[in-house]
């Protein structure tokens, strides 16, 4: 069940009406959003349903003990979820990875050892779900939050339909108030939510699977013929591909959110205007990276430790967060490349403001353009199959050669699209996407929703799996 389902059009119909039905509790609408959640994941595999149950109950139980031990002897139930989360998000996500490596290394001392399939199948969303738990365990280890009494309460937090298969990744302290509060829907709220779901399918049906998929998936097809301008056209159609994608996702999920009457946090903002990868960082999976800043670089030690220091867990921070992304070295390589360009930006901060001072706005552009193509470059290792894939299309990028075949209809498109795209994200780099929404007075609204409804509706594009359900 997709958010670009007729499915799940009737399903949040039916829960809507259901959760705003008069008379009700708040317990009694918490039930109903708990059940629908369940109902929700469970249509993918229901026994990952009874997994992320175990899971979360599981957490919820570590962190009872964690609030009732004295600070000094609450280190061994985080280590026991730490055991128990990373080590189901081993098992699931990397089992295969770690098989398959073991077994390289092996021959290479002369052991040839061929172990058994594993065959594993990757619950959907197990890589958000089990962060968000996790962050709630640390939290509680930590005395920033209270645990949560009530396993009902526990078990919405987790599995909140809206952004449970793909975030955003919600953090407790953000998310315990609107349990403890009675919520339904509003006006503004239904009309502002709304608003979000109908951009939200636009960047995935139509500019995701319509306009980018068909121009960026033939390039990094095994055994595609690639020349330079493919090579180009392709990348940047992937670039667009993947934030209309699970942009669209988080946006889809922040407006489903927004006409229950709960706030998400969000996920993305203008990130192909970012003026350097800190800053690329700081808009692209806000909710990601501001989790790996908090639980994982400031326990390495973050900036405290001088220069050398830093700079080690910047990298390591972003090779696991490649890693988070999928079990293949190229998503390893991806976020070495993030990381570098972080260390790089870091040594070189001197310099960069003393030029940004000189040119002013004309450097927030250059720099700009600058972040793009080093973003651009990295996503080759992202989609690529494997390295010898991203190495040819690589060297197509960079080594030009006469016998480059003309650009299609589908691949100017593509290459238009993502200018408008790019130029959207530079003219809204400050602005707050909501906030602009709710100035929006009834008749400009309307066209919004009118032109977005028909492009939705009119778009040829075949229905694709949203990216991030692999992660």
């Amino acid at each position: 069940m997709t958010f670009d389902s007729l499915t799940f059009v009737v399903f949040f119909i039916v829960v809507v009406a259901m959760f705003n039905l008069p008379g009700l509790s708040w317990s009694a609408r918490k039930n109903i959003l708990l059940a629908a959640s369940f109902l929700f994941y469970g249509a993918w595999n229901p026994p990952f349903l009874l997994l992320l149950i175990g899971s979360a109950s599981v957490d919820w139980w570590l962190a009872l003990r964690m609030a009732s031990a004295r600070p000094q002897r609450r280190r061994p139930w985080l280590i026991v979820s730490l055991v128990a989360n990373l080590g189901l998000l081993g098992f699931f996500k990397y089992g295969d990875f770690l098989r398959d490596n073991t077994r390289a290394l092996l021959a290479i001392v002369g052991v040839d050892w061929q172990p058994a399939a594993f065959d594993i199948l990757l619950p959907v969303g197990i890589s958000f779900y089990t962060f968000q738990s996790l962050s709630y365990c640390i939290d509680v280890y930590r005395g920033e939050v209270r645990a949560q009494k009530s396993l009902r309460d526990y078990l919405l937090f987790v599995g909140f339909f809206p952004q449970l298969v793909a975030g955003p990744i919600v953090r407790y302290h953000d998310f315990s108030a609107q349990l403890h509060t009675p919520r339904r829907t509003t006006a503004d709220g239904f009309t502002l939510g709304l608003s979000l779901l109908l951009i939200g399918l636009f960047e995935k049906i139509v500019l995701a699977d319509s306009v980018f998929a068909p121009v960026a998936d033939p390039i990094f097809k095994a055994g595609a013929t690639i020349d330079s301008a493919g090579a180009w056209t392709g990348t940047i159609a992937f670039a667009g591909q993947i934030f209309c994608d699970f942009a669209g996702y988080s946006t889809c999920a922040i407006g489903c959110a927004a006409m229950l009457g709960f706030w998400l946090p969000d996920n993305f903002r203008s990130p192909y205007a970012a003026a350097g990868f800190s800053d690329f960082w700081r808009r692209w999976h806000i909710s990601l990276s501001t989790w790996l800043r908090d639980y994982l670089y400031v326990p390495l030690g973050g900036n405290r430790g001088g220069t050398w220091f830093t700079l080690r867990n910047l990298m390591l921070t972003m090779l696991l967060g490649g890693l988070w992304h999928g079990a293949a070295w190229t998503f390893v390589a991806w976020g070495a490349f993030h990381g570098l360009m972080l260390v790089l930006e870091r040594v070189s901060k001197p310099a960069i403001d003393a030029a940004s001072r000189l040119l002013g706005g004309l450097g927030t552009l250059l720099g700009g353009l600058l972040t793009l193509l080093g973003v651009l470059v990295a996503w080759v290792w992202f989609r690529a199959p494997d390295f010898a894939h991203a190495a040819q299309i690589h060297i197509a990028m960079f080594t030009p050669g006469a016998d480059s075949n003309p650009l299609g209809a589908e691949a100017k498109i593509a290459l238009i699209m993502f200018g408008a795209l790019w130029s959207m994200h530079w003219l809204l780099r400050h602005h707050d996407l909501r906030r602009w929404l709710r100035q929006r007075g009834a008749v400009s609204l309307g066209l919004i929703w009118a032109v977005l409804i028909v492009a939705i509706v009119l778009s040829p594009g075949v229905s694709r799996a949203f990216i991030y359900f692999q992660f």
